[in-house]
């Protein structure tokens, strides 16, 4: 639905042709084609000439593709085979932390949306200057297992802050809220459920994947409940009744920002009508 944004990214290796054409079928808003941590080294030719070839034309759904990191051996490939596609909707950069790389990359790939990876410490204390760098910055992304892995967390919840400081850093930017980062466990629904709520509740919208089956359930856990859309809509009837700030009858008050904040549910809840 156009003016919805997505909600679901699936992650696909792109030395896999045919786990990508699945892909393009799996009902994901956005699919990622990956060159960088999905594929070995002797691959990474093979990956980059089936991507160029596959999004030589536009499919039917969006597709992004994440490069190798901008200091390895192949993303200068990468950038050159891909810039001027069709078919890439965007380019995600892994490990971005200096807003100079992406002001490189941005001047050489005519305009395409650019989505940073923030994945170490020094990308985190950065993120407000990354989203600004350049108008081509279309999003912020968060990369938990190489920052957890720097930081010594041993638990998600010792990202909380990180995660955080990305929200904060891209609404500051005029960027749309970030979409989590992908949870590894693919058999753990329930685990994925809470963690997506605990994602919501700091202001991610969305969420990454990397098995199919983890779409549904990041889906349900970022649309509203029929309790939310039911008080956005009394929201939104008090406001158009009663302009300016007021109180519904259960004393819930009611100003400008609570009206957007209720639109943003109704038109979440709208996305599959």
């Amino acid at each position: 639905m156009t003016g919805v944004p997505p909600l679901t990214w699936l992650y696909v290796p792109g030395d896999r042709t045919e786990v990508v054409a699945k892909a393009l079928g799996s009902g994901a808003d956005v699919v990622i084609v990956d060159l960088e941590d999905a594929v070995a080294e002797d691959r990474k030719e093979y990956a980059r000439s089936a991507t160029a070839e596959l999004l030589a034309a536009r499919p039917a759904v969006p597709v992004h593709v994440r490069v190798n990191a901008l200091d390895s051996p192949w993303a200068e490939a990468d950038l050159r085979a891909l810039s001027g596609l069709r078919g890439v909707s965007g380019l995600r950069l892994p490990k971005v932390s200096d807003p100079g790389e992406v002001v490189r990359v941005a001047d050489r790939t005519g305009g395409t949306g650019l989505y940073p990876l923030l994945e170490s410490a020094l990308g985190i204390e950065r993120a407000y200057e990354i989203a600004r760098a350049h108008p081509a910055v279309r999003g912020l992304a968060l990369g938990e297992a190489d920052l957890g892995a720097e930081l010594g967390v041993l638990a998600e919840e010792g990202l909380g802050w990180a995660r955080s400081r990305v929200v904060v850093a891209a609404r500051a930017a005029g960027l749309p809220s970030p979409a989590q980062s992908v949870y590894p466990h693919v058999h753990d629904l329930d685990g994925l459920a809470a963690s997506c709520l605990r994602g919501r509740v700091l202001g991610f919208l969305g969420r990454a994947a990397i098995h199919p089956r983890q779409l549904p359930v990041i889906e349900r856990a970022y649309l509203p409940s029929a309790a939310e859309v039911d008080a956005a809509r009394a929201v939104v009837d008090r406001a158009r009744a009663a302009p300016g700030a007021s109180a519904l009858p259960d004393g819930r008050f009611v100003d400008p920002a609570v009206v957007a904040a209720a639109h943003r549910v109704l038109s979440l809840s709208a996305r599959h009508r």
